[in-house]
């Protein structure tokens, strides 16, 4: 049996740590370790001003870790964002990082190009989230080219279409992707193929 991982599972846009539920059992019933995390600004999106505020509970969470642990995160749709801004920060902490339906730019929005192929810009400004988010930025002169991502495309996704994410797949290329036939929310549709896929990326880093 494989050595249990923790992994650490980051929501999206219009979301929070309970969209999680049944992937959360999926991975603790084949013996791993889950932390969900709610990010800020659910019930007042407009008192989150910067990137830093929104993350701060995954790196606090990430700066509690104990010294010698490494964890997989695990982000959907805007919490692409979330892991990038982690992996900056905290590149010794993270054993793997995965993208799911993600947002995955290496130094968040710098350009125009960055903008066409983000994969949840539309979906924010539909819905009252931290306009902060649209705003992400990273130090261009981080380094985490040397954390395993592993993108996971949702085949039949009509809010980041397939398009989009072929775009930052090509812009970033992973160390791997994987396709699953469902909509943009697989923790819902299709709980059980995403949990797979995630614990086959993770193994895929074991020696």
């Amino acid at each position: 049996m494989s050595r249990p991982e923790h992994f650490v599972l980051v929501h999206g846009v219009g979301h929070g740590a309970w969209c999680w539920f049944k992937v959360r059992c999926h991975l603790e019933s084949a013996g791993h370790k889950v932390s969900c995390l709610d990010m800020l600004g659910h019930s007042d999106p407009n008192s989150i001003l910067c990137i830093q505020h929104y993350d701060a509970p995954l790196l606090d969470f990430m700066s509690h870790l104990n010294e010698d642990e490494k964890v997989v995160l695990v982000g959907h749709s805007a919490g692409g964002l979330s892991l990038t801004h982690a992996m900056h920060a905290f590149k010794s902490k993270i054993k793997l990082a995965i993208f799911v339906a993600a947002t995955m730019l290496p130094w968040g929005y710098h350009t125009e190009e960055d903008i066409k192929d983000d994969s949840t810009l539309a979906c924010m400004l539909l819905r009252p989230w931290p306009a902060c988010i649209a705003r992400a930025q990273y130090d261009r002169e981080g380094d985490v080219k040397d954390i395993r991502r592993v993108y996971i495309k949702t085949s039949y996704d009509n809010m980041v279409s397939p398009e989009q994410q072929d775009g930052m797949i090509r812009r970033w290329p992973p160390d791997d992707v994987l396709v699953i036939d469902s909509d943009h929310s697989p923790f819902f549709s299709a709980a059980a193929q995403l949990s797979q896929l995630i614990i086959k990326a993770s193994l895929a880093t074991e020696n």
